[in-house]
């Protein structure tokens, strides 16, 4: 049986000359310059647009970045109309949903999963019927201190969340928990986070061929 983090056979999800809009929370945001629209960061929405562009030289693929750091799924409908509809992104890629969980223990402000549901639904609905394809990325948390082990709980029933949203939704689905958790395993959470939300480089370029992979643009393998 084929891994869910195996390359699929499987048709390109973005389209020539079309727009892929990443959205979400300071992992997509990594540094942007929040007053120049095409300012992509330096994280995986960067890294994405140029393993991209290096794979497929003849597509006019455009890549924006919307992720906004402390951003939880109610600040999204907050600002949906503005930086995801107004976009009109073919397609529509969304990381929300760490600091719903963060927020609980380190500022006693819980987000139950009925609440991000609430929030998250509506907001891919929009995009939605407005013909975009949707790519959901699953939150993640690779623990680096005994306190972000409680971390946990939490979590899983927001991935459950993401993942239901998915399905219902006919989204892509970027498996980011399993992806993080395999990896910390395999090398130390050190190598990919430096406190165990965000992503250092090695992580960023691990999400990034993720979500390429996710949505069938992953580069083809050298001989």
């Amino acid at each position: 049986m084929t891994s869910p983090l195996s390359p699929q056979a499987r048709p390109n999800l973005v389209p020539d000359d079309g727009v892929v809009l990443f959205i979400g929370d300071s992992i997509t945001d990594c540094g942007r310059d929040l007053d120049a629209p095409d300012s992509l960061g330096d994280g995986y929405a960067a890294m994405v647009a140029e393993r991209y562009a290096a794979g497929h030289p003849g597509s006019g693929a455009r890549f924006v970045n919307r992720g906004i750091s402390g951003n939880r799924a109610v600040d999204l409908r907050g600002r949906w109309d503005r930086d995801c509809l107004a976009v009109g992104a073919d397609v529509v890629s969304v990381l929300v949903g760490i600091n719903e969980v963060w927020r609980r223990f380190d500022s006693d402000d819980a987000t139950s999963d009925e609440e991000y549901e609430d929030h998250y639904r509506t907001v891919l609905g929009q995009a939605a019927d407005q013909g975009s394809a949707l790519v959901l990325i699953e939150p993640f948390v690779m623990p680096v201190s005994d306190d972000q082990l409680a971390f946990r709980d939490d979590l899983d029933g927001k991935l459950t969340v993401v993942r239901r949203l998915a399905a219902d939704f006919s989204a892509t689905l970027v498996p980011a928990d399993a992806l993080m958790t395999r990896a910390a395993a395999d090398a130390g959470p050190r190598k990919w986070t430096d406190d165990g939300i965000h992503l250092t480089s090695d992580g960023h370029a691990l999400l990034a061929d993720a979500w390429l992979t996710a949505v069938g643009a992953a580069l083809p393998e050298r001989a």
